[in-house]
């Protein structure tokens, strides 16, 4: 599964790009919002920095703003996705953007049907929103779930599976067994991604071991 970080913040994401972890980027407008930086600027940056997809979101509502908009984020790199919201008029853009080459991405997805449109509109990447399904008391993993089933039976079907609004680790893994093909996460679940609590005392017990021994490798 490929593991693309949400952020809007080039700086965290060098650390982790060269040991090979992150396969691409993921912004909105409110994590751009929050760095107070350009967002032409941070596309840019980005697409220096990341070999994959790098998920630009726009912000008309129109499906004429948002194809505008998606052709001028188009512009920045070949690596930029134009996100766009899974409205009627989002979709219409994704159509017309998809059949221009342009990689898309179909955000806010809460539903199978949902997802099954935005496939057929072409879109690269569907986003559902699974943190924020857990959070209505539905089940967010099982709309994944669904969704997999869906465009598996469907060899026509290319769309990817994008699991977005993950909330902490176990939803990578489940994202993983289930066998979306992207995740998308924050620097801060990427980190504890790497951590366990008997890994950290296993090393220390190791340690203890060998120091009482004496020895040294060098």
């Amino acid at each position: 599964m490929k593991i693309f970080l949400d952020t809007a913040n080039p700086s965290e994401v060098r650390k982790f790009v060269d040991l090979g972890w992150v396969d691409g980027i993921t912004t909105n407008p409110s994590l751009i919002a929050s760095s107070g930086r350009n967002l032409l600027e941070v596309i840019a940056e980005f697409a220096q920095i990341v070999p994959g997809p790098i998920s630009a979101e726009v912000t008309a509502t129109d499906w004429k703003g948002m194809v505008a908009e998606g052709r001028k984020l188009a512009k920045i790199s070949k690596q930029v996705t134009v996100k766009v919201p899974l409205t009627f008029d989002g979709l219409r853009a994704c159509s017309l953007l998809s059949k221009e080459d342009t990689m898309v991405n179909v955000t806010l997805c809460f539903s199978a049907n949902q997802a099954l449109l935005a496939a057929k509109s072409g879109a690269t990447f569907i986003s559902p929103f699974v943190g924020r399904l857990d959070d209505v008391s539905q089940h967010g993993m099982k709309l994944v779930e669904d969704i997999c089933r869906i465009y598996a039976n469907y060899p026509s079907i290319h769309t990817q599976v994008l699991v977005a609004s993950i909330r902490h680790h176990l939803h990578v893994a489940e994202a993983a067994l289930l066998g979306a093909d992207v995740a998308t996460i924050p620097v801060k679940i990427l980190e504890q991604m790497l951590k366990h609590p008997l890994t950290d005392s296993g090393l220390a017990s190791f340690l203890s071991d060998w120091k009482g021994t004496g020895q040294s490798i060098l």
